[in-house]
């Protein structure tokens, strides 16, 4: 295993963990650009545009890119966060160079206007499907009520009015500010040529004009807030609690994900125990998500709508309880062992270790092994995990309820 970096005169970075026992390779390029980079009046523009960038470029159209990645047996995709937009696929060693081919033509992509007029259409329907999905785009609203009017409180789909007004110059403007080469990043892992690698990427992208593309990162003031929601088709209450955590590059993050395993993790953990095991709520969970300047610590809870407040007094104990007392060894060496198996066994796909290695050049311009991953799981105590529930309390979090209840006691 061996990791390699290269920067291209135009500033666009090349990194690899290369592994010439592997059988497959995932490469991807990694744009530093999402929902917290947009304005109000284009919210939901670098989703759309992650849409956009499959619908051709001068040299295919969107039908030679889909026939051409299936032609090289390519598993491939892209998503959209609130801080980057990755496209991506897994691919033999040998398709290397055409899947980088692939990946970079459609990473200057025509935007002809009859597409965009087409895939909007396809935006406006998706945003309403979300809003009919449980919990009916509540975790995007918590994100308001907690983080105001910080960038990241911006739903990554946008809404209805700012896609349904969004022009296609519009979009053009936002990828001219945002696909600077300096800011995207090429990752690869598995068994991967790395030199050719470079070859490939700059033969394709040293003439891509760099720019500056700034972006605030500052830690945003958060409120603690209640709303109770009324959705009288839904067929099952449920609560979110939004808490303050350790951000990306806080080196107390992985004391948070220990502390998210212990005590909301889908098995084995103390919401498991107490709420989920004895059929109190259909399902539970504490998850520990991270983002440059912010860190999220996200409780999810659904039951049937009459045992909800009871089960709301129940997390709200479980939590106070865990602030007061604090954990066990034997709790602590559990969470350890769940989250290094999860670590290496996710590492035995190539795929899954591209998105290690390029999320964590895009978030810290760092590399990890796993090796290091796991050695930092393991050198952590309780005096650790007490201390990041000291700083960052569960109990001062804000609170969304949305299902057929039209009251609901804060407590």
């Amino acid at each position: 295993m061996e990791f390699r970096q290269h920067t291209l005169d135009n500033g666009l970075e090349i990194v690899a963990e290369c592994n010439d026992d592997a059988h497959s390779m995932g490469i991807g390029f990694f744009v530093r650009t999402g929902a917290r980079d947009e304005t109000d009046e284009v919210a939901g523009v670098s989703h759309f545009l992650e849409h956009m960038v499959f619908k051709g470029t001068p040299r295919r159209s969107a039908d030679d890119v889909n026939r051409e990645f299936d032609e090289i047996g390519a598993h491939y995709n892209a998503y959209t966060s609130e801080e980057a937009t990755v496209y991506y696929a897994s691919v033999l060693p040998e398709c290397q160079e055409a899947s980088v081919d692939i990946l970079a033509d459609i990473l200057r992509p025509s935007l002809r206007e009859d597409d965009f007029a087409m895939e909007k259409k396809v935006i406006l329907e998706e945003i309403q499907m979300y809003a009919d999905q449980p919990p009916f785009g509540m975790d995007d609203r918590i994100k308001e009520l907690h983080y105001g009017d910080h960038p990241l409180s911006r739903s990554v789909l946008g809404t209805v009015e700012s896609v349904g007004a969004l022009t296609a110059d519009q979009m053009r403007t936002y990828f001219e500010s945002r696909y600077s080469p300096g800011n995207i990043v090429v990752a690869a892992a598995g068994r991967v040529d790395f030199d050719e690698l470079i070859k490939q990427v700059g033969q394709r992208c040293d003439a891509w004009t760099p720019h500056d593309t700034p972006r605030t990162t500052t830690r945003p003031k958060s409120y603690n807030a209640f709303e109770c929601v009324t959705r009288e088709s839904s067929t099952q209450q449920y609560i979110l609690q939004l808490a303050d955590g350790p951000a990306a590059e806080d080196a107390d993050r992985y004391a948070a994900k220990i502390l998210a395993t212990i005590l909301g993790d889908d098995s084995g953990s103390r919401m498991y125990w107490d709420l989920v095991d004895p059929g109190l709520v259909e399902t539970a969970s504490l998850g520990h998500y991270e983002y440059q300047g912010a860190g999220m610590l996200f409780t999810w809870v659904s039951c049937a709508p009459e045992d909800a407040a009871e089960n709301y007094m129940r997390i709200r104990e479980i939590l106070r309880t865990a602030e007061q007392s604090g954990f066990e060894a034997k709790e602590l060496q559990q969470a350890q062992s769940k989250v290094k198996a999860r670590v290496v066994l996710g590492s035995e796909r190539p795929r899954n270790r591209l998105f290690n290695v390029g999320g964590n050049w895009m978030q810290r311009r760092e590399y990890r092994s796993v090796a290091t991953d796991v050695a930092a799981v393991d050198a952590l105590t309780l005096d650790d995990i007490h201390a990041v529930l000291a700083k960052y309390p569960l109990t001062k979090a804000t609170t969304v309820t949305i299902g057929p209840l039209s009251e609901f006691a804060a407590g």
